[in-house]
């Protein structure tokens, strides 16, 4: 006679990955909210998390993912050699920048052009606003909200309620360079979850990485955050060139409308989006960026 544990063995349960580490993820059965450790059949290595997923238990603590519930959004990052998952099944990015340290503007617009390849609603937090001499980044900031980006100045260590009204009923995932303070901001909507902080490397002026692995939370039932490792880079070869140029929503407007059909946007004659730029109704620092990112794709 089999034991019950051999018999729940045999049965696929469901349930949600709640954390990526590498090879291995823990995923949060629905039935029980019991939390297993899974590994991926053969060498499969696809599964994200936020992922929705069938798993076959093994042992009482342990589990093989079978399937992946074909998911809504996902959102990750490629190179020319490999591609890196953040996270499956979001509503929304929350691209966490800060006043110090210094914040790349190429990798904030790398991230809202994942976002908007994606259809993920996208936005951007500027932490540590309580620290002197934030006018820099805010002004920064100001070609994002003319563009209908939301923006929201945050001072997490001292008062997070600001970002709470985002968060709800939404699948957020927050990305950024280290030394940005997502953590911060974790453990200030958490306590519970006790996320590690560190100081800023103000020699490097990056933060230190603190977070190796996603990892999923719930605020409430209707509310979901992950938080991802801290980026230093954000590579987006997985787009067609197609995919870049209608991702810079200030584009649209222009698209279809160049002399040549299959117009780059880079030195072509009568190009639209080049015209546009130069009418003020594109700005020179996003054209920018996309003339490098289309040479960046297409190589």
């Amino acid at each position: 006679m089999q034991s019950p544990d051999n018999t729940q063995a045999h049965s696929d349960l469901q349930g949600t990955v709640v954390a990526a580490y590498g090879k291995r993820y823990q995923v949060e059965l629905n039935e029980t909210s019991q939390r297993i450790s899974c590994v991926t059949r053969g060498k499969k290595t696809d599964v994200a998390c936020g992922d929705c997923v069938t798993v076959k238990l093994t042992d009482k603590h342990e589990g093989v993912i079978e399937n992946i519930v074909p998911r809504t959004t996902l959102l990750y990052r490629s190179n020319a050699f490999k591609s890196k998952m953040l996270a499956a099944n979001v509503t929304q990015i929350i691209i966490v920048l800060a006043t110090q340290p210094s914040f790349y503007e190429a990798l904030l617009n790398r991230c809202l052009i994942a976002a908007e390849a994606a259809g993920i609603k996208a936005l951007i937090v500027l932490n540590k606003c309580d620290l002197a001499d934030n006018d820099n980044a805010k002004q920064k900031l100001a070609l994002y909200t003319g563009l209908g980006y939301r923006v929201l100045p945050l001072s997490a260590k001292q008062d997070i309620s600001a970002l709470r009204p985002y968060l709800q009923g939404e699948v957020s995932i927050l990305v950024g360079q280290s030394g940005m303070g997502k953590s911060t901001m974790i453990n200030a909507l958490l306590p519970h979850a006790s996320v590690r902080t560190q100081e800023v490397s103000t020699v490097l002026d990056s933060g230190k990485h603190t977070t190796t692995a996603a990892h999923l939370y719930r605020l409430d039932t209707e509310s979901i955050l992950i938080d991802s490792p801290g980026l230093q880079e954000f590579g987006l070869h997985h787009l067609s060139t197609d995919e870049l140029e209608h991702a810079f929503i200030e584009f649209r407007p222009f698209l279809g409308k160049c002399r040549f059909n299959n117009c780059k946007h880079l030195q072509e004659p009568d190009c639209a989006i080049t015209a546009a730029t130069a009418a003020g109704n594109i700005s020179a620092e996003r054209l920018a960026i996309y003339k490098m990112l289309r040479t960046e794709i297409s190589r």
